[in-house]
């Protein structure tokens, strides 16, 4: 399909040619800021914060629009804020949380980046954008960190004033690809024809060929298209294909539209039984199932999250937050993984002023104390995290992905459960993979 517009995907970060130099500069960047006592572009003035007892953050993400759509996430730092304040707040500062549309569009997304600015927040914390190349240089050019982004953008994982809680996409499809290689015969992936699409592929097949099984099938899909009937029938006849003992896979990664693909699969898989499905956190959570009779649609299938499942009592601290100060909200689910995202990421804003002590609360002195090495443990729902430099998958292009666990889970009986103990650990298979 030559001479086809390309569209950004909804889909979390994959690395192309051009993303590929874009990190190679972000990297640089890296070294260069290292080197400076003061930060990293810092414009005089813009420290964040308010001047007073005041912790001034932003959250931002789409909402009422066509594609994504993540009120959740903003919802529940409104929430947080409020039961934060309720409970004598962050080290005795009111914790005040400023929020913003970014539309699911470039120019929306640098406009709350520069209220973000004008503002003087002390950090982006918990939201959800595809624009990082468009947002990130404002936040870098004030000094602002950007603590816990959904992981949707390669600058996500490139930037230094980036925080990442979880490894994003790539974490997701090497986790996926090892556990298929394992249970799986013929795999199918339909993924969108986009430019970040083109890099599904490779991540998918580093997890699969760690196991010794054979690339996936690359099918094509408009990311944006209503149905998806011939792209269920061709996924389906190839994963039917030379099957022995191991059932064939498909493997739909369409993000939002995923749940659109699915109605179309229902209807076909009528005369291939045997084939299952498997996907990734973020085009497929429990709410997702919920929506579209888990039990039938989505039961056996395998997908990989950043966090334990939503019935884990590892996230009772957080629903006992939205039971207090959301109760009826129907914006917050606790089982999105957006509203989880945020959670952490508060939770790595709290870990960070109770570093600081009585010391000011600024854009400054929260990017110092995240360069500086705190560690923040999060009560199990993630490895402890600590943010370097440069971190062991800069060479692939991600100096910033310090989370490299993902779980495994499976539905049943349209559920959402685990399906193997612990986190599993994708270092080694990023290592290998081959994204250029």
């Amino acid at each position: 399909m030559t001479g086809r517009p390309r569209m950004r995907s909804t889909l979390l970060p994959m690395i192309t040619n051009r993303a590929v130099r874009a990190g190679f500069r972000s990297t640089a960047a890296v070294v260069a800021c290292a080197s400076l006592a003061v930060g990293c572009g810092v414009i005089p003035g813009t420290t964040g914060g308010s001047g007073d007892d005041t912790i001034t953050v932003m959250t931002w993400a789409p909402q009422d629009t066509k594609a994504t759509n993540k009120p959740g996430m903003p919802a529940f730092a409104q929430a947080y804020a409020r039961w934060v304040n309720a409970h004598g707040g962050l080290g005795g500062r009111t914790l005040k949380v400023i929020t913003c549309n970014d539309h699911n569009d470039s120019v929306a997304a640098a406009k709350c980046a520069d209220r973000a600015v004008e503002e003087n927040v002390a950090a982006v914390v918990g939201s959800y954008s595809q624009y990082g190349d468009t947002f990130l240089p404002s936040l870098e050019g004030a000094g602002i960190p950007y603590i816990g982004g959904y992981g949707v953008t390669n600058a996500e994982f490139t930037s230094p004033l980036s925080y990442p809680v979880n490894g994003g996409q790539p974490t997701l499809l090497a986790g996926l690809g090892r556990e298929l290689a394992r249970s799986c015969g013929p795999v199918a992936l339909v993924r969108p024809d986009t430019i970040a699409g083109d890099e599904l592929p490779p991540l998918l097949d580093s997890g699969l060929r760690s196991g010794g099984h054979s690339a996936p099938d690359d099918q094509l899909a408009d990311e944006d298209a209503t149905a998806y009937d011939a792209q269920s029938t061709r996924a389906l006849n190839y994963s039917a294909t030379g099957q022995t003992a191991k059932k064939g896979c498909v493997v739909p990664a369409l993000g939002d539209r995923t749940s659109t693909f699915m109605d179309s699969f229902r209807r076909a898989r009528e005369d291939y039984p045997t084939v299952r499905t498997a996907t990734v956190l973020g085009s497929v959570d429990q709410t997702v199932i919920n929506a579209t009779g888990g039990a039938s649609t989505y039961d056996g299938s395998y997908i990989t999250g950043w966090y334990p499942v939503a019935s884990d009592p590892r996230w009772d601290p957080m629903k006992k937050v939205i039971s207090e100060q959301a109760f009826g909200d129907n914006r917050i689910d606790p089982a999105d993984a957006g509203v989880q995202t945020t959670w952490i990421a508060y939770t790595v804003l709290k870990k960070v002023v109770e570093s600081l002590g009585d010391g000011a609360v600024t854009a400054d002195s929260v990017r110092g104390a995240l360069n500086g090495g705190l560690k923040v443990p999060t009560g199990g729902l993630t490895p402890t995290l600590r943010w370097k430099f440069q971190d062991v998958l800069a060479g692939v292009g991600f100096p910033r992905l310090v989370n490299r666990a993902v779980t495994l889970q499976v539905v049943r009986e349209g559920r959402l459960v685990a399906a193997r103990k612990g986190f599993i650990d994708v270092t080694k298979t990023l290592q290998s993979a081959d994204v250029n």
